[in-house]
């Protein structure tokens, strides 16, 4: 993988989260919560995120069924990562996400988002030493 900023999405309907960290370090941070009303404001952000950042790889969250089989927003996340790569030509790689919302505790009405994109990052960067 070429060396620089990896950013990483937790993707929702409603809101997207993203972290960032690095190759060298390979050590994810939250860093904001996307929420805009529609998907064009939604891009707009994305587009102004990675024009900033810069990445290298772009790691998108992909959430299934506790035995692996997909559902609704497997199918959502797929189409996400591959509008990222189609539309700012990046790299993209989906992380498993099944069990990294178990870890975090937010309480009802608590925006947790930006960490549970910085928990898919952190895994990937575990997986990929």
């Amino acid at each position: 993988m070429t060396e620089g900023t990896v950013l990483a999405f937790d993707f929702g309907l409603r809101r997207i989260g993203v972290a960032v960290g690095n190759t060298f370090l390979k050590q994810a941070e939250p860093l904001q919560i996307i929420d805009a009303p529609t998907n064009d404001g939604k891009f707009a952000a994305l587009s102004e995120v990675i024009a900033h950042w810069q990445p290298v790889l772009c790691v998108v969250g992909l959430p299934r069924h506790p035995d692996g089989t997909d559902h609704e927003m497997t199918v959502r996340c797929q189409r996400f990562a591959n509008q990222l790569q189609g539309r700012f030509q990046v790299s993209t790689a989906l992380v498993d996400e099944r069990f990294s919302s178990a870890v975090l505790h937010g309480k009802r009405g608590e925006r947790i988002d930006d960490a549970a994109a910085a928990l898919i990052l952190q895994q990937y960067f575990d997986e990929n030493p």
